[in-house]
């Protein structure tokens, strides 16, 4: 029986270290990453990500996306552009730039912590945060993951709250890894 569970326990460690081999690949010098987010709760009016709601009339919408190039392995310089707007009955309210720049890091090749500086603009109004995000990569292939995550927004100027409307929210990232 002893045989039979450490027989067991060396094909376990035998599957997860091919699995580690194939993800350390994915995110080594020299390869590229490309994100597409959903936020949910964030009220960022710089956010590069999916989003869509309508209520009661008015209707709002973002879409965007984020590239990287990983600088060493498991550390990948990012920008992120997007584009959101608004329709209320019929008349379209606000058209926004948004935009994005930081970094990623990978912990043990399954934590994503990201650092970024992000914002936006309307007309004269440009808002601009720190934002700090921290998660989980789920790999459903060896070169794309799903990564649940947590973001926190910190205003840097006056249009953002100047660090007293702080941004707290949950988003799910979709990655593929080239």
């Amino acid at each position: 029986m002893k045989k039979l569970f450490l027989l067991a326990a060396f094909a376990v460690m035998g599957l997860t270290t091919v699995h580690a081999q194939d993800v350390l690949d994915v995110t080594g010098q020299g390869k590229w990453l490309v994100e597409v987010n959903t936020g949910f709760g964030e009220a960022s009016k710089a956010n590069t990500g999916l989003s869509f709601n309508s209520t009661d009339g008015a209707t709002t919408y973002s879409i965007g996306g984020e590239a990287g190039y990983f600088v060493i392995n498991d550390l990948a310089l990012k920008v992120g552009l997007g584009y959101a707007g608004s329709d209320i009955d019929g008349f379209d309210t606000d058209s926004t730039f948004r935009w994005k720049v930081g970094g990623k890091y990978y912990i043990a090749k399954k934590f994503p912590v990201a650092v970024d500086v992000n914002g936006s603009s309307t007309g004269e109004f440009s808002p601009m945060w720190v934002g700090v995000q921290g998660g989980y990569a789920w790999f459903v292939a060896n070169n794309i993951s799903i990564e649940p995550g947590v973001r926190y927004g910190y205003g840097l100027n006056e249009e953002a709250g100047d660090g007293d409307a702080n941004l707290l929210g949950v988003n799910v990232g979709f990655n593929v890894f080239f």
